[in-house]
């Protein structure tokens, strides 16, 4: 998800058996130079992870541990937010969700301060209309573990408003893995845990999705990464595009360079109007918005089995080297409007000023994040 009012960029986010045991295997990563000498780095560790699934495939989460004693909490894990948060039990609202209770954590310390973000991606595949995808938080400390490493004093906020949007989720909140380590994750990572994640969405009928925190799974994907540099500075993990092309074919508007952002916590794909109409005018003129929720467009279901829809687009590898990242026309429908069950919604919706990738691609693609090099790696995933 993406906080619309302002710079930061966010997103919205069982028990589990334990994963199989499996190889893993670390990217080479530059020697931190802050770690003492004799300092154990912390090995990798991988968190299994459930398929939020309506329609299609919509996000996908595991548990974190919040507090002494531990609190369990299923989360989003989002490359398209920096920060931790989740509901709490001081949401009337939140009752759908698995609520903690910062009464019950000996090492909670409430912060006070109060804040409202409103969100520009959803949780879901609906578009945001004004500030229908709205959190009020509180901002506090405490332990938090994951796969079984843990940091203290991280920095933290409590869900304790949120609008009816958020109702569905079956997920708590959030966990931020911007292109910056920070929180949680930059905690681990001055213990020593290399500055890299990676991540393994499947569709649901694939199912054994997984996160890996500190290391690949080389088990999990064909073949080498390819590794692309970011072009941002700041917390977005974000890639430079030469050009998208669909079904073979492109276009001067389709052929202009953008930056195009990566975030795990959005279930589908935003472009401009333009580059959403032009993409669709390439696929079929029966793709049309739908007025009832501005920013989507729908065709008929029955004609989507039909369609090729094979949207490709181009980045540079850190090598130099052209490589697309291709999504298949069986991601075209993302499910029937609730308004009209005959009509099915395409997966891009338009978002003027914005250009980002979700779920819908990153299912398809082993994704490698590797923030001490400041690059993605792509690898076909094995399904």
């Amino acid at each position: 998800m993406l906080q619309s009012l302002g710079a930061t960029l966010g997103i919205l986010s069982l028990a589990y058996a334990h994963a199989a045991p499996h190889t893993i295997r670390l990217q080479a990563v530059a020697p931190r130079n802050d770690l003492s000498l004799g300092k154990r780095a912390l090995d990798p560790t991988t968190i299994p992870l459930a398929d939020h699934f309506l329609g299609t495939d919509l996000q996908w989460f595991g548990n974190i541990t919040v507090g002494t004693p531990p609190q369990t909490l299923p989360m989003v894990f989002d490359t398209g937010s920096s920060t931790l948060e989740f509901a709490s039990t001081l949401c009337e609202a939140c009752s759908h969700q698995v609520q903690f209770d910062p009464t019950k954590s000996s090492t909670f310390v409430d912060g006070g301060a109060i804040r409202t973000i409103t969100f520009a991606t959803g949780g879901g595949v609906d578009p945001v209309i004004g500030d229908n995808y709205q959190l009020t938080l509180r901002n506090g400390t405490d332990t938090v573990s994951i796969g079984g490493l843990s940091a203290p004093d991280v920095s933290l906020f409590l869900v304790i408003d949120q609008t009816p949007k958020f109702d569905p989720n079956p997920y708590s909140g959030i966990q931020g893995l911007g292109a910056r380590a920070q929180g949680l994750f930059g905690s681990l990572v001055d213990q020593g845990l290399p500055a890299l994640f990676s991540m393994y969405f499947t569709p649901k009928e694939v199912g054994n999705a997984e996160m890996t925190l500190g290391g690949i799974d080389d088990t999990k994907f064909i073949g080498s990464p390819i590794f692309a540099p970011t072009s941002s500075s700041g917390s977005a993990w974000v890639l430079d595009s030469p050009s998208l092309s669909v079904n073979g074919k492109t276009n001067p508007l389709l052929s202009t360079p953008r930056n195009i952002i990566f975030d795990s916590g959005t279930s589908n794909i935003l472009f401009s109007t333009n580059t959403t109409e032009a993409i669709y005018a390439l696929i079929s003129p029966d793709i049309k918005p739908n007025p009832k929720e501005p920013g989507a467009y729908g065709i008929a279901c029955d004609m989507i089995p039909s369609l090729p829809a094979v949207i490709d687009m181009a980045f540079t590898s850190q090598d130099g080297m052209l490589f697309n990242l291709t999504i298949p026309s069986s991601e075209l429908s993302v499910g029937p409007f609730a308004d009209d069950p005959s009509i099915c919604q395409t997966l891009i919706n338009a978002f003027d000023g914005l250009d980002l990738v979700g779920g819908s691609l990153m299912k398809h693609w082993y994704t490698i994040w590797d923030l001490e090099n400041r690059r993605i790696g792509f690898a076909p995933a094995k399904l």
